[in-house]
């Protein structure tokens, strides 16, 4: 039986590693469902965090979970990578937030099956990366946000600032902290 070994932090360098062109958008250029959704990832005095990044995961608007392959193509010249086709939607956005902690996605709304955003976390002192969801609008029924109190619930809705243009912000930590789930690993 293989042995556990301890996380380490993924220290601030990722935010120049892992992104790669257009990764804040899974939605096709121009596609006229798309959707804004923005915010800024907060430690927990409130001070926002430059170097964090994100991952996120959805289903297509047609509920269906495979997406289309492409998020990561390589130039097979240099071996660099080229980013989104621009074309289809594939489910999986990263995206690192900016000196000011803000980061954006622009994608698809989720369907009513699958009415959220799953989002992975990263960021320096995080020995094991954190995940939650963001829900754009609050669904008749779903089994995570009832068994919560209406003020943790809140910490998964974001809010709409407009047609088409959300706001969420993720808290690490404190009063606002941001409900997150525990999965068996």
């Amino acid at each position: 039986m293989p042995r556990p070994t301890p996380s380490q932090t993924v220290g601030p360098f990722y935010g120049y590693a892992l992104p790669f062109p257009a990764g804040g958008s899974p939605a096709p250029a121009a596609h006229p469902g798309a959707v804004t959704v923005h915010g800024v990832v907060r430690d927990g005095a409130g001070v926002p965090v430059p170097d964090a990044l994100l991952e996120f995961w959805q289903a297509a608007p047609d509920g269906s979970l495979t997406g289309h392959p492409g998020s990561l193509r390589r130039d097979p010249v240099t071996g660099g990578f080229l980013g989104r086709d621009g074309v289809h939607f594939t489910g999986f956005a990263r995206v690192p937030t900016d000196a000011d902690g803000h980061w954006t996605l622009r994608t698809l709304g989720p369907p009513a099956a699958t009415p959220y955003l799953s989002v992975c976390l990263f960021a320096r002192g995080l020995m094991h990366h954190l995940y939650t969801r963001v829900y754009l609008a609050e669904p008749p029924a779903d089994a995570l946000l009832d068994a919560l109190p209406a003020d943790r619930r809140a910490t998964l809705l974001a809010g709409g600032e407009g047609e088409g243009v959300y706001h969420f912000d993720i808290h690490l930590q404190g009063e606002k902290e941001t409900v997150f789930l525990d999965f068996d690993r």
